[in-house]
């Protein structure tokens, strides 16, 4: 069979055609993680995770509210905008954005939540897992001051584990590399996604991009 038949094949396939494994058949194929990768997994922040979160300028935010149902967004801000309280606690400022509030229905929901912190140029990312709270904290809010504008909500997290994850998906995806920035021209605009997923016409999405490219001017 061809790669170009069997990607077909597979593609038609449902989920339900696939067998599920349990753990200790993921293990057997997997085996078991070597002593220095368990090792390297703490309960606080030291100097150099402190360090990492002072450079860095992304983070992608994972919740799940209380059925389960998974969700991630991305943060961003000038680096070290995810900011340590002490070496147990790190609080997240709630920017400007599409008031939806997936993370925060979550997080009052569920009440857990992980951040997986960006420096760029690194092919490591630092993991941070832990239980986390909303607040309105006032003091809390005025320090978390940029740009001349104070964030309404914050998102305070309670460390129970963090650890450096390998960089090889980033170096296997090429993420820093300058030609893949070239791939954003192979994609569709926002606008086109946009108007195409709610069932709009294409014309829509041009409209979209034009309001959006005004609406991005205003980050805070």
């Amino acid at each position: 069979m061809s790669p170009g038949r069997r990607r077909d094949s597979v593609e038609r396939m449902l989920s339900t055609d696939f067998r599920a494994l349990g753990l200790e058949e993921i293990r057997g194929t997997l085996g078991d993680p070597e002593g220095p990768s368990l090792q390297k997994i703490t309960d606080h922040l030291d100097e150099n995770c402190l360090r990492f979160l002072a450079h860095s300028p992304f983070a992608t935010l994972a919740t799940a509210d209380r059925d389960g149902t998974c969700d991630c967004s991305p943060r961003g801000d000038y680096p070290g905008f995810v900011r340590a309280i002490d070496d147990r606690t790190v609080v997240i400022p709630d920017r400007l954005g599409n008031k939806i509030a997936d993370s925060m229905r979550n997080i009052v929901d569920n009440g857990h939540a992980a951040l997986l912190c960006f420096v760029p140029g690194m092919s490591e990312t630092l993991r941070i897992n832990g239980t986390a709270i909303v607040t309105d904290d006032p003091t809390l809010l005025r320090a978390l001051e940029q740009d001349h504008t104070v964030p309404d909500l914050a998102i305070v997290l309670r460390i129970q584990q963090v650890y450096l994850h390998c960089g090889r998906a980033l170096l296997r995806g090429g993420l820093w590399d300058a030609e893949m920035q070239d791939l954003a021209t192979q994609v569709p605009s926002s606008g086109q996604i946009w108007a195409s997923t709610s069932g709009w016409d294409a014309a829509v999405g041009d409209v979209i991009d034009e309001a959006m490219s005004g609406a991005y001017r205003a980050l805070y």
